[in-house]
């Protein structure tokens, strides 16, 4: 083992993207635009080792993440704890008699249950879970389940009209200009996440062209860009949803920028996922009143020493 970590950068995307193009479950979490954007933030790491990426946060404290890869073609069982410590030595973290991951997905920590059941502990971690809706649902808001959606989005239609573009490199001014009012309305400086993720924002749109999978569409009314909503292609089942901004005064924009995405992003995907609550009440109760179909579960996972 003689990588070390390093700052996520564009620079390694391609053995990235590689990793990511082996691993079973593909979170929104784990996208390199995900990753890119709250790099600083998170002070998130990798290093690529053994067929995998192995990643970790340094701030506020160092912890690991979930490695990245083809998780059922390595060998767990074979794993000694001086090998796990190998693998973190020099990172921060610390591997004196456990290891902490943040975000694995349910599918990794079975394999690591299977493979380490005497070592493991294994918590739910409810905030982390990245909600799944039918494709159609989101896009037609079909039956009387939706009716409080459709009525904001009909209100739009009947104010405002239908005027939606798909998202272009000539585009990303005025979504960054939008974002800026957006962030000056909710005054994102006062708030610390408010003011990270505007930071995420503005990273990865800068950078569009570095991505693979990105796509976005745009609503415009009376003349001006009035909501935006960026996405990626996760495989070919899974369309995952980063961002959705509209700005105040324009009833229903955010029930219209979202049926309008889903329709016509969506249309070549089964699932569309749009991310974790992060155990905030307000996102969970817009999330669910979407009635999601289910949703991709993440655990912490304590790895320890010995039983």
């Amino acid at each position: 083992m003689t990588s070390i970590f390093s700052p996520v950068s564009l620079e390694r995307r391609a053995d990235y993207y590689a990793c990511w193009a082996r691993t079973p479950v593909h979170s929104l979490d784990y996208t390199l635009a995900n990753l890119w954007g709250w790099q600083e933030y998170y002070g998130l790491e990798w290093r690529f080792d053994a067929g995998l990426c192995w990643l970790r946060q340094t701030r506020p404290l160092p912890v690991c993440w979930a490695p990245l890869g083809d998780w059922n073609a390595f060998d767990w069982q074979a794993m000694g704890w001086a090998e796990w410590q190998g693998m973190f030595t020099g990172s921060g973290v610390d591997a004196g008699d456990e290891l902490v991951f943040l975000r694995v997905p349910e599918e990794l920590a079975g394999l690591w249950r299977r493979a380490m059941p005497e070592r493991l502990d294994v918590a739910e971690d409810r905030g982390q879970w990245e909600y799944l809706y039918n494709w159609e649902e989101l896009a037609f808001l079909p039956g009387n389940r939706f009716h409080r959606k459709k009525n904001h989005f009909n209100a739009y239609i009947k104010a405002y009209g239908e005027d939606y573009h798909r998202l272009d490199d000539s585009m990303i001014e005025d979504v960054l200009a939008l974002q800026d009012n957006w962030c000056q309305w909710h005054e994102c400086d006062d708030s610390p996440s408010l003011k990270a993720e505007n930071e995420a924002i503005n990273r990865v749109l800068s950078h569009w062209d570095h991505f693979q999978g990105l796509c976005g569409g745009a609503l415009y009314a009376q003349g001006q860009m009035v909501a935006f909503s960026v996405g990626e292609r996760l495989d070919g089942q899974n369309l995952g949803v980063h961002y959705e901004k509209g700005l105040n005064g324009f009833r229903g924009v955010y029930q219209a920028m979202n049926r309008f995405f889903a329709q016509y992003a969506g249309a070549d995907f089964t699932l569309i996922n749009r991310a974790q609550d992060m155990d905030e009440d307000g996102l969970r109760q817009a999330k669910m009143s979407y009635l999601p179909m289910d949703f991709l579960r993440k655990y912490k996972v304590r790895l320890r020493k010995s039983s």
